[in-house]
């Protein structure tokens, strides 16, 4: 039989008004939904109800959309990559740093637990993973709990580097053909998988790596599929040249010029634009570009950030029309901190608090990660969406005093005040602590896992580096003290 539950009397509820098309504020809420849908969202529900939720000291809000991350490699990386330098591509980890700090499938399942119980505890309830699709990876993230879209990676070619400063790269076309029907056959299992919780997503790798006709195919598979479609491009500045030497043009006017820019389409990270000062470039078309096919950006503050690099800017790219989501390209899997961060860095690299509005990132996080996804049932709380919602604890110290709740929970309290989170109907966050996902025991795994990949290095790297000389300590470390 059907179970209702119905959080009662929300002292605060953020509700989508289908009359303005946003997000709004609904005081003294009630919330119901059964069989995995939003039944109601208003005031005095009287309809069944098997389990009530005593609402009076919470915020109930949509779950929230993270449209790029890599959960199978990226936790493992933790203490390595913080302030790693790499003069010779601008300080990019991509080239020299990340072929290098591998895992195994053992470790790979580690770092995907301890990711997404971080992601869920920070009131993400819907993942896109973009990873290397092994056994077993469909399972793993069911088994977690949240809503994910499976992003098999396949590409042309990989980078290398013999000296540090020079990028490059082993073409092997064939290969890059045999992943992409993996990857298709990898999309219709996860469409198929029976947690009815999972998704697809088509991604060539990166703009560099892959060849017209690979992306052109795979783009064309993703629009006669309805599938969102993701790729890595205009992350570096090494990237941006390299582009430019094979074309004579920015990767995203490579990419309009192939056909595959559009509504479907979600550009990984679109940082170096040609307006971006770094470039000194010569045109000023990529907004555009992006703005007129309604392609979206997927934006990833932290990760760049660390190498002292953001987007120019946040607001800049909403004022030119261009639909943005969030992701958490690497630890910490904290969704709250990377919003906060999305605010702070703009702001700080526009020279202005002007730059953008708190619900702007706040959209950016819920429906316009929904829209990059072509679905309109998540990242809202409405009548007929998916009941994916988070409650934030409103007696939480860090929300005190409460006057603007959205606000206090992203520039103070973050994941501290989220208490329980629900995907598809079924409770997956309870006070805090993840019901799915054994934390404790993932980070142990963790963390042998990380001691195997520094065994490693040394014969990964170009010049035969250990971990340290790579990643030097912040401190010496002293066998005793005189």
């Amino acid at each position: 039989m059907t179970e209702t539950t119905v959080i009662r009397n929300a002292a605060w509820a953020v509700v989508w008004d289908a009359s303005s098309g946003s997000h709004a504020y609904l005081r003294d809420a009630d919330v119901a939904f059964a069989d995995g849908t939003i039944a109601f969202v208003g005031k005095n529900y009287d309809g069944p109800a098997d389990r009530e939720i005593d609402g009076r000291d919470r915020m109930v809000m949509p779950g929230m959309v993270n449209i790029h991350t890599h959960p199978t490699s990226e936790p493992l990386r933790k203490g390595i990559t913080d302030e790693i330098r790499s003069p010779g591509f601008w300080h990019s980890s991509l080239f020299e740093f990340l072929t290098v700090f591998n895992t195994d499938t053992q470790g790979a399942v580690a770092c995907m637990q301890v990711a997404l119980a971080e992601l869920l505890k920070s009131g993400v309830t819907t993942v896109v993973d973009i990873s290397m699709a092994f056994d077993g990876w469909l399972d793993a993230l069911a088994d977690s709990g949240i809503r994910a879209c499976a992003a098999p990676m396949f590409r042309d070619a990989r980078w290398f580097t013999r000296d540090g400063h020079s990028l490059e790269y082993d073409w092997n076309v064939a290969g890059g053909r045999e992943g992409f029907d993996n990857a298709m056959r990898t999309i219709e299992l996860a469409r198929q998988h029976p947690s009815g919780r999972l998704f697809g997503m088509v991604s060539p790798a990166q703009v560099d790596t892959c060849s017209a006709e690979l992306i052109r195919d795979s783009y064309d598979y993703a629009r006669e599929r309805n599938l969102p479609f993701q790729i890595h491009a205009a992350q570096s500045v090494t990237e941006f040249h390299e582009m430019t030497r094979r074309h004579g043009m920015t990767p995203i006017q490579w990419m309009d010029s192939i056909g595959a820019l559009g509504e479907h389409s979600i550009i990984g990270h679109g940082i170096f634009l040609d307006h971006h000062p770094w470039l000194h470039w010569t045109t000023r078309k990529d907004l555009g570009l992006l703005a007129d096919s309604g392609t979206t950006v997927a934006h990833c503050p932290t990760v760049f950030v660390r190498r002292g690099i953001t987007l120019r800017s946040f607001g800049e790219y909403v004022r030119n029309g261009i639909n943005l989501g969030i992701g958490t390209d690497t630890y910490p899997h904290n969704f709250l901190e990377e919003m906060r961060g999305a605010l702070y860095y703009a702001r700080t690299i526009a020279e202005t608090v002007a730059d953008l509005e708190t619900i702007d990132v706040f959209n950016a996080a819920t429906i316009g990660g929904a829209r990059a996804l072509r679905r309109d049932d998540i990242g809202r709380l409405a009548t007929g969406a998916k009941a994916d919602l988070v409650l934030v604890d409103l007696k939480h110290p860090s929300m005190m005093p409460v006057r603007e709740p959205l606000r206090s929970l992203i520039y103070v309290a973050g994941d501290r005040a989220v208490r329980d989170v629900f995907v598809d109907g079924e409770q997956v966050v309870a006070d805090g602590k993840v019901l799915t996902i054994d934390l404790e025991a993932a980070s142990g795994a963790l963390q042998e896992a990380q001691a195997r990949s520094l065994e490693g290095v040394p014969a990964q790297d170009w010049a035969g580096r250990t971990a340290d000389q790579l990643a030097p300590m912040a401190l010496p470390t002293l066998d005793r003290l005189n």
